[in-house]
């Protein structure tokens, strides 16, 4: 059974079990980050493996969108920037 969360405050469904990127992907949406010069980014690897699909979780910056599990009412935010800084998984 579908449920909801919130993408830059938009409504977005999801299905059981979907990473974020998943949800977003299926919603439409292909980027949800941009780099420090403004490039857009979404899923390059979809394993984990870079960096390119961060982004901001009910507060916590980034969050890689291809690993984590959306979850009902959860608060997904677009991240600007690498975010390298804070990076913890």
């Amino acid at each position: 059974m579908s449920f909801e969360f919130t993408f830059d405050g938009h409504v977005v469904s999801a299905e059981p079990g979907q990473s974020i990127a998943a949800a977003l992907i299926a919603h439409g949406r292909r980027t949800w980050r941009r780099t420090r010069t403004g490039a857009p980014r979404g899923v390059f690897c979809g394993i984990g493996v870079c960096f390119d699909c961060l982004v901001t979780v009910n507060g916590r910056p980034n969050r890689r969108a291809c690993l984590i599990e959306v979850t009902e009412g959860d608060r997904v935010e677009t991240q600007d920037g690498a975010g390298r800084a804070d990076l913890a998984c």
